[in-house]
């Protein structure tokens, strides 16, 4: 009888619905922007904090036009994984949810948006603009879809594994995956409203509290085990961003990283050409990685990074070698389109500004072609102060001699010494310098070129 209750006992609890053990506490976690490695580290140190502090669930509250691909697997593969309820909302009014936010948004155990924001338009940006990239258009007469030519084979493959995607996520979430479809496919959109009518949210809630309120004793699936939750009156702990991820944003921002890197590269140019400047090699070393580090992170084109550093060799050589501007002008067109080249993936908030390539291709091209030229030019100039300005110089004797005597060159008078006997008021010529005795002998015009003196 007693092994029958207990076996009773588990059968009954294995099968029923666990109520989600926790503290009595909500992670509020906050996405702001374009989605890329600052956001996945911030997400994915956060939940590592709600586990420890045992927290009942996570909010994302996000407000974003979407992001890099792989900033988003990586922070959706974190959501999956996650043993505490991650809660998805689109807030405040007027907030959106597109592309990336869309994926994140149909991977949360529970989906919810405030009123008047909208999600949607998945379609991978990369492929937008593509001949074949969109499967439909529409008849500017009848205004009925219109089939377009076929899509090109890398086009199809980059539509057809986001669509497999985003379903498999509607699929273990319990969601609408044919407008999942849709939203890549077609770039569809939908309002909050529209969205819960759908099936590809579960909820509409106007705050916090009120999302809270009405996802108590709401039944989700995480890893496999059915919780219940309970929130009606937990408190909500906010988890700013801190530091490291503030930091981690600016290097990763595409703009700051391209000025990074050729300041490293200026820098250290600077410091070969002047050895034992010390200061200028120190921050280009440290802006150059810097640069290295946010371009592992960073979906960067390395022909347009191999093209960059081509530029600059070439805007390097016109100082050199005579070629007449063209390896400047090479130069400057290789370092113009390898910029544009760099990090061009589409992703609002992830490319270089054009007028920012523009203003640094002119500063290269100056730098280059006329600082460093005038540079160069004047060490190849004959030196005009110290010891060695006097060599070849030439001298007026103030004394008869015969081998040491006294001369004047410069505008001053120096002991001399020479081979060859010397007359007052003759011209001489300096051959050496030997501590402060001048080596000289006769000037002739007709055999010497000699300097002023």
């Amino acid at each position: 009888m007693l092994t029958c209750g207990i076996i009773t006992l588990v059968i009954f609890f294995g099968s029923s619905p666990l109520v989600a053990q926790g503290s009595n506490h909500a992670l509020w976690l906050t996405i702001d922007g374009a989605i890329g490695p600052a956001s996945h580290d911030y997400l994915k140190r956060s939940f590592d904090k709600a586990v420890e502090q045992n927290a009942q669930v996570i909010i994302i509250q996000m407000d974003t036009p979407g992001g890099l691909d792989a900033s988003m697997r990586d922070i959706i593969r974190d959501i999956i994984a996650s043993p505490v309820p991650v809660i998805s909302f689109v807030s405040p009014s007027g907030a959106r949810a597109a592309s990336a936010g869309t994926y994140i948004l149909y991977a949360s155990h529970i989906a919810a948006m405030a009123p008047a924001t909208n999600l949607g338009a998945a379609t991978p940006v990369q492929i937008t603009g593509f001949p074949g990239g969109d499967a439909f258009d529409k008849d500017p007469e009848s205004g009925d879809d219109q089939k377009q030519a076929p899509q090109d084979p890398m086009t199809s493959k980059i539509i057809n594994d986001a669509v497999a995607y985003i379903r498999g996520l509607a699929q273990m979430r319990g969601r609408n995956a044919d407008w999942a479809e849709q939203a890549v496919r077609e770039a569809a959109s939908l309002t909050a409203e529209e969205a819960v009518s759908e099936g590809v949210i579960d909820l509409i809630a106007t705050s916090i509290p009120d999302l809270l309120s009405k996802i108590d004793g709401r039944a989700v699936n995480v890893l496999g085990q059915e919780k219940t939750l309970s929130t009606k009156n937990i408190t909500v702990q906010r988890l700013e961003q801190d530091w490291r991820t503030r930091l981690l944003a600016v290097i990763t921002d595409p703009n700051v990283a391209y000025i990074l890197m050729l300041l490293g590269i200026y820098a250290l140019i600077f410091e070969f050409s002047n050895p034992g400047t010390i200061f200028s090699g120190v921050v280009g070393a440290v802006c150059l990685l810097l640069a290295l580090f946010a371009f592992q992170v960073l979906p960067i084109n390395y022909a347009g990074l191999a093209l960059i550093l081509l530029g600059i060799a070439f805007m390097l050589g016109e100082v050199f070698v005579p070629s007449f501007g063209a390896l400047g002008i090479g130069g400057v067109i290789a370092f113009v389109i390898g910029s544009v080249m760099l990090l061009d993936t589409g992703v609002p908030g992830y490319g270089v500004s054009i007028p920012l390539i523009a203003t640094f291709a002119l500063l290269s091209a100056a730098f280059f072609m006329l600082i460093l030229g005038m540079a160069i030019k004047a060490r190849q100039r004959p030196v005009v102060s110290g010891m060695e300005q006097l060599i070849d110089g030439a001298g007026i004797v103030l004394e008869d001699f015969d081998s040491r005597g006294w001369i004047r060159i410069h505008g001053e008078r120096w002991a001399a010494q020479t081979d060859a006997p010397l007359k007052y008021g003759q011209k001489i010529r300096v051959t050496a310098v030997n501590g402060l005795v001048l080596m000289v002998k006769p000037y002739s015009n007709h055999s010497e070129q000699i300097k002023e003196g």
